[in-house]
């Protein structure tokens, strides 16, 4: 216990250029203190103390500000940054090395039926290994985010996101695919400042060829009006021939 412990804590603090010592995590994280709670309540919540594991849960949410649900499978190094808000429902299953930063929900769809068959379907998101969750992201229902994935800050997630790739936008779009291996830096808040936004990069195509349709318009037009003018001086001419 006293080994996981201490691995949670050094996984903090190779991610957290804030935090300088184990004592600090330790006493000033509530991540690391939100983790700890979920162990317990998941102890219990195994071992049928259904009750007793929600309201370790509860205590834990209370002191944290961090709602983690006790059936929810949760790997090893899960790093919580920052954390208030952070909401993981029961059926949601986290890998290892997983950092989520603060309003970040993993939620689950309703069952048909409010039966313990319905309740007990996987109805959460699963993240692999090495996922990157930015602030106020919502993944929604039972979706597998692939490892080394990134979601972007705000993302509203709700189909599967291959490894390797970062999602971005409301609703979340892929940006980018890279192999895992080559994916696996660190990367704040999940959102590369390199990544284009897809929507973005589609308008600044539009609006380039609205302006060049807008260029040949006003080419045309010019070319129509001296058209114009040259018949109409053409037109004086003939006037002022049959005249004299």
């Amino acid at each position: 216990m006293f080994k996981r412990l201490i691995e949670d804590i050094d996984a903090i603090r190779a991610r957290d250029p804030a935090a300088r010592s184990r004592l600090e995590v330790f006493l000033a994280y509530p991540g690391l203190h939100a983790v700890r709670f979920h162990r317990l309540a998941n102890w219990f919540w195994r071992n049928k103390f259904h009750l007793l594991g929600r309201w370790t849960s509860h205590w834990g949410r209370f002191f944290t500000g961090i709602e983690i649900h006790p059936g929810a499978t949760i790997g090893r190094r899960l790093f919580i940054d920052h954390g208030m808000g952070v909401v993981i429902g029961e059926t949601a299953e986290v890998g290892n090395d997983v950092t989520l930063y603060h309003g970040v929900t993993l939620g689950g769809t309703s069952p048909s039926e409010n039966s313990d068959a319905q309740r007990n379907q996987k109805r959460h998101p699963t993240l692999a290994d090495g996922v990157i969750v930015g602030s106020g992201a919502q993944i929604l229902g039972p979706i597998t985010i692939g490892a080394d994935a990134r979601v972007g800050a705000n993302a509203v997630v709700t189909k599967d996101v291959p490894a390797g790739c970062t999602a971005v936008g409301i609703p979340a779009r892929l940006v980018a695919c890279k192999d895992p291996e080559a994916q696996k830096a660190f990367v704040a808040y999940g959102t590369p400042g390199d990544q284009p936004d897809p929507v973005q990069r589609a308008l600044d195509t539009v609006r380039q060829q609205v302006n060049a349709l807008a260029a040949r318009v006003e080419e045309l037009e010019g070319e129509l009006a001296k058209r114009d003018a040259a018949a109409r001086e053409s037109g004086e001419r003939e006037r002022r021939t049959q005249d004299a």
